[in-house]
């Protein structure tokens, strides 16, 4: 009788585990397919886009799109733009939120679970909301159509603050005490303790922010009004004409876009992942 039961549940198991993983398999190819379809498409000519039944490989490959994706727009220079600005917002953005969440996770001051609510409620207030205040606030700077107005704005963010204090809130604080005692500054326990000990969520905040920063594209909208200056989201977005539209430039663009993306991602999986599972847990 026990071993009827036994197998039992182990064939419900089975069961079990056979639909979640369709399930998932399912789910994999949803967003598979569009991306392997771009990635088709940029190979194909621009005739052959709208030719049916549509198939997964080329009838006929060509680079035509990439020849009219680099002669006719200023790709290279928006590539070279949103890596400039990417990349300055990533590495401030990381070292004010690892300074931010060091000052929550371990020092005490007045108001400090005031201010520590007042920066989580912000999540809750939608960025459209913002969007007009915060466009007046760069005009009068006279930040408008300038950088600054892409990376300042955007270098703190309060998820990445959340999980910083998290993570540092695991440190010992006797290796601090430790480090007081021989004379250490408070910023220097910062770099040579703090910072070594949370690498995971380093790079787990450096990341989200270069992929926030890359994929942007409603604020960069607004406050970039030069066409040189555009962002790579708004420069492809601005070869839709109403006249013309290369559809095959569009995804040959759209394909290059995403490479740094998917080299970080595979590069830097297994830390993303220990980064957040570990964050969850100590959370």
């Amino acid at each position: 009788m026990f071993k009827r039961k036994r197998e039992s549940a182990m064939g419900a198991s089975r069961v079990s585990v056979m639909t979640m993983n369709t399930i998932v398999l399912v789910g994999v190819l949803l967003c598979a397919i569009p991306f392997v379809y771009m990635i088709s498409a940029s190979f194909r000519r621009e005739g052959d886009l709208y030719k049916l039944p549509v198939t997964v490989y080329p009838r006929e490959w060509t680079m035509h799109n990439f020849h009219t994706l680099f002669e006719k727009t200023e790709y290279v220079r928006w590539y070279g733009n949103t890596i400039f600005t990417a990349s300055i917002r990533t590495v401030l953005g990381v070292y004010l939120a690892a300074l931010a969440g060091a000052a929550f996770a371990k020092y005490d001051f007045r108001f400090k679970r005031f201010f520590f609510f007042l920066v989580l409620a912000t999540l809750t207030l939608p960025f459209h909301m913002l969007l007009i205040p915060l466009f007046l606030l760069m005009r009068d700077f006279g930040w408008v159509d300038n950088y600054l107005a892409i990376i300042v704005p955007g270098m703190v963010n309060v998820f990445n603050i959340f999980l910083m204090r998290q993570y540092i809130e695991s440190v010992p604080d006797e290796l601090m005490d430790a480090a007081r005692i021989d004379g250490a500054s408070e910023i220097g326990m910062f770099h040579r303790i703090i910072l070594p000990l949370v690498r995971p969520a380093l790079g787990v905040v450096g990341i989200l922010t270069f992929v926030w920063t890359w994929n942007d594209f409603l604020w960069p909208l607004v406050v970039l009004h030069d066409d040189a200056k555009y962002l790579l989201s708004n420069g492809i977005a601005t070869m839709d004409g109403p006249y013309e539209v290369e559809t095959g430039a569009i995804m040959a663009g759209s394909f290059l876009a995403t490479l740094p993306i998917i080299v970080i991602f595979l590069l830097m999986q297994r830390q993303i992942i220990a980064g957040l599972t570990q964050g969850a847990i100590r959370g």
